[in-house]
């Protein structure tokens, strides 16, 4: 597990939905020992989750919620949708075993801040978590696949011929992006091009500062909206 806290001013808040309480209470004791996270409550559905959070107090409640996506009587998607309309401070996360098209559209239509499975490795989920506390989107592989290819089915932008990458990138930034828009992780991209995890980082945050954007998945919905899929300029 991630030793570091939250850089915030306490710890990241998390509520736990999921009708399954082994799942529950084995995330919560997951994430009860990792420092600079709190878990707020738990709930068993969406109407459970809810009422706790129509009667809790503003400090009570949380940062970051992780929902299941299929459960009895309110679904992930429909609890997603009810909780960012009337909490939209607390920043729902699906996490579950589905990785169904309509679970992943419609959570992320609906205005969940990810889509992870629960077979995401305990750092990573650590990490999205606090990344959702932040405000950035997080999507796990096969989420952010099936995203990037329904971008990437779209009419392709209209053809055009410049010398230079576009949105003011260097060749190694756009080099990287494209990368970024195939689903590529930090650590295939510095495999690929020979270079270290840490600069392949300077580079993406390169790329999002140039493009002013938040964060790798929109840079990879950026690629698919401006870069022609066989990559040409």
């Amino acid at each position: 597990m991630s030793g570091g806290a939250s850089g915030g001013a306490g710890p990241i808040r998390v509520m736990l939905v999921d009708d399954q309480i082994l799942m529950r209470e084995g995330l919560r004791k997951l994430l009860e020992i990792e420092p600079g996270i709190e878990i707020a409550t738990t709930a068993g559905g969406g109407e459970e989750a809810l009422a706790w959070l129509a009667g809790a107090m503003d400090g009570e409640r949380p940062q970051v919620a992780l929902v299941d996506a299929r459960m009895p009587g309110m679904d992930g998607v429909e609890l997603v949708a009810r909780m960012c309309e009337r909490f939209p401070a607390v920043a729902p996360v699906i996490l579950t075993t589905f990785d169904d098209d309509d679970y992943i559209f419609g959570g992320l239509r609906a205005g969940a801040k990810g889509y992870l499975l629960k077979d995401t490795p305990p750092d990573e989920l650590v990490a999205a978590i606090r990344r959702a506390a932040r405000g950035e989107t997080v999507l796990g592989g096969a989420a952010s696949e099936r995203l990037v290819g329904l971008l990437r089915a779209a009419p392709a932008p209209a053809a055009r011929t410049p010398q230079e990458p576009p949105g003011g990138l260097s060749d190694r930034e756009y080099e990287i992006a494209l990368l970024i828009g195939a689903g590529a992780a930090n650590r295939e991209i510095a495999r690929r091009l020979h270079i270290t995890e840490g600069t392949a980082k300077n580079h993406i945050s390169s790329c999002l500062r140039k493009l002013g954007l938040r964060d790798r998945t929109q840079l990879a919905v950026w690629v698919s909206r401006h870069v022609p899929p066989d990559g040409t300029r």
